[in-house]
């Protein structure tokens, strides 16, 4: 069992599936209790500056709703326990843990990149997702405005996209997004996975509260932007008897669309989020474990399209009924209950960047 660390959602430096050698923190002895002259230093985020190569990524996964997504950032300081794209930090040979949400990267040419792209000769417009892999919304975007700067090349292209998020700070580009939303041009979905700021205070700890994203949810929604909700993931035994009231919370909020996606664990998520029960929630830890194996074949883990996202057996049953009932209930079940559909016919192509000559300095 591994020890609560304030305001960070891993407990442990996990070294990542490539790492040749590992560390283990041992007990020196040393008695913190009257001061803290010994403690261990504070976690703090550092941010690192990195040059993109490309900025479009493409997928064709037949059970998400997207083909091709812009990621801003690597890492993210939200800190979810459950986050699926934990491991990708083990490419970088830091820890899926502590390092996905304290060392983070920003591609700092993310906004030209994205210009060029879309003004190659060859490019065919397509819905993009924004911030999927790590929300584009994080902390650090408050000072770096990446994200503001790719929605700014989004409406000068009348480019289409959607983005997902748990921060109330999207509320900070109502400016960029109505005009986009008036042409059909964006939709706004907010993760939701508690009601509870206590539960999702250790869930999710750098996210906004509950209660932010749905007044952001809201003023969005006043502001003419189509908004939606994700309950995000579902976790047995843990936020899962709050389907209905998120989603009906959700619904007084704005939200014209809803989702569900169960817990996914792949690789060094699994053993991440273990320690987080076992610390968290050490009475039904086993329990929660367990209701998961039976959804995936007895594995922490399946990736099959078509049942990661799902899961299989009585339980998944149960829960994909009880979300269709609600939805219908709510109101969701009307022409308005998947994600809108965005317009790729207004799409206006960038003039190419213009690049530096070599001969430049000679006149």
């Amino acid at each position: 069992m591994g020890i609560a660390i304030k305001g960070r959602g891993s407990t442990t430096h996990l070294a990542g599936r490539f790492e040749v050698t590992t560390s283990e923190a041992v007990d020196d002895g040393w008695d913190t209790e009257e001061g803290e002259e010994f403690a261990a230093p504070r976690l703090r985020t550092e941010v690192r500056a990195e040059t993109a190569r490309s900025i479009i990524s493409r997928n064709k996964s037949p059970d998400v709703g997207f083909s091709q997504s812009v990621n801003p950032y690597r890492g993210c300081e939200h800190g979810c326990s459950y986050c699926f794209a934990r491991p990708s930090h083990a490419y970088l040979n830091l820890s899926p843990g502590l390092d996905f949400e304290t060392k983070l990267f920003a591609k700092t040419n993310a906004p030209q990149l994205l210009r060029k792209e879309l003004s190659r000769p060859g490019y065919v417009p397509q819905p993009i997702a924004l911030g999927i892999n790590t929300d584009a919304y994080q902390p650090i975007e408050r000072k770096l405005k990446l994200t503001r700067q790719l929605i700014e090349v989004m409406l000068e292209t009348q480019h289409p996209f959607s983005l997902i998020t748990k921060n109330a700070l999207v509320e900070r580009d109502i400016d960029l997004l109505a005009p986009l939303a008036e042409q059909k041009l964006v939709s706004v979905h907010f993760s939701v996975t508690s009601l509870d700021p206590h539960l999702s205070a250790k869930l999710e700890p750098r996210a906004s509260a509950p209660h932010a994203r749905l007044r952001a949810m809201r003023r969005l929604h006043d502001a003419g932007i189509p908004v939606g909700v994700m309950v995000a993931p579902v976790i047995p035994w843990i936020n899962d008897s709050e389907l209905e009231a998120v989603l009906e919370a959700s619904r007084d909020a704005g939200a014209s669309s809803a989702g569900y996606v169960l817990l996914r664990l792949p690789m060094e998520v699994a053993p991440l989020f273990r320690d987080w029960l076992d610390t968290h929630h050490p009475d039904r830890a086993a329990h929660v474990m367990s209701t998961i194996q039976q959804l995936r074949g007895g594995k922490d883990y399946t990736s099959e399209f078509g049942t990661r996202m799902r899961g299989e057996g009585v339980y998944a049953d149960l829960l994909s009924n009880r979300f269709k009932l609600a939805r219908k209930r709510l109101g969701f079940d009307g022409q308005h209950s998947h994600w809108p559909k965005l317009d790729c016919g207004k799409f206006v192509r960038p003039l190419p960047p213009m690049e530096d000559s070599p001969q430049g300095s000679l006149f």
